[in-house]
């Protein structure tokens, strides 16, 4: 439940072949930034590199109060919206809306993710069609600054580094004012509670209500 393949359809992002190169997705947040750059320069006439190293594509919506720094990639009928701010290293699919107050900082953020009202994104990768209510938030870094490590009910992963935010699976939903700590790992089709305070690993399919009561969803045939 901690991998890149567990986690992601990788044909619904341009970083398929650079996150095919590691085993856990966090292992992938050192090189985004170069891994854009490089990107960038492959990309067809369909995107124009609007400043150095930002690629936009030409059926993206991107209001002029957004700041976009560099490297940034932003897809086909993407919106980034009014007053966004794209610090840098950030890959935004397609069909993807970065909303109003909105910071991302190191993400891939897969087609069709909505982080659309007052997130903060940071050092995390955001599945298909995954979903942050508004002001949920990632938090990327520890209180008493150690090394982030990966918990799950059965083990530890040491990760070795200082700075995770979360790895959202596809089609997970997270409710409006919910914090995601330092890494949190949520599967495939979760949903987490309006504001839930999230740690750890959480199955697929599963409804996260707190940290006490997390149940599996019930099959609809």
């Amino acid at each position: 439940m901690y991998t890149i393949k567990e986690l992601y359809s990788l044909e619904h992002s341009l970083a398929k072949d650079y996150l095919t190169q590691f085993e856990y997705p966090w292992q992938a947040l050192a090189g985004i930034k170069e891994f854009i750059i490089e990107l960038g320069k492959t990309l067809d006439d369909s995107y124009q590199e609007v400043s150095e190293n930002v690629w936009i594509h030409k059926s993206a919506h991107v209001f002029e109060s957004a700041y976009i720094g560099a490297p940034c990639i932003i897809g086909p009928e993407a919106e980034v919206r009014h007053g966004a701010f794209i610090r840098g290293s950030a890959l935004v699919g397609a069909n993807c809306v970065v909303g109003n107050s909105v910071e991302l900082k190191n993400v891939i953020l897969f087609d069709n993710v909505q982080v659309p009202h007052y997130n903060y994104v940071g050092d995390s990768i955001l599945g298909y069609k995954s979903h942050m209510g508004a002001g949920s938030i990632t938090s990327n870094v520890k209180s008493d600054k150690k090394l982030v490590v990966i918990k799950s009910k059965t083990e530890q992963i040491e990760t070795g580094l200082k700075k995770i935010g979360a790895m959202l699976g596809d089609y997970v939903e997270v409710g409006c004012n919910s914090v995601l700590n330092p890494g949190t790992i949520i599967g495939k089709h979760s949903n987490i509670y309006p504001t839930s305070c999230v740690r750890g690993v959480i199955p697929e399919n599963s409804i996260f209500k707190n940290s006490g009561e997390i149940i599996e969803k019930e099959t609809i045939l």
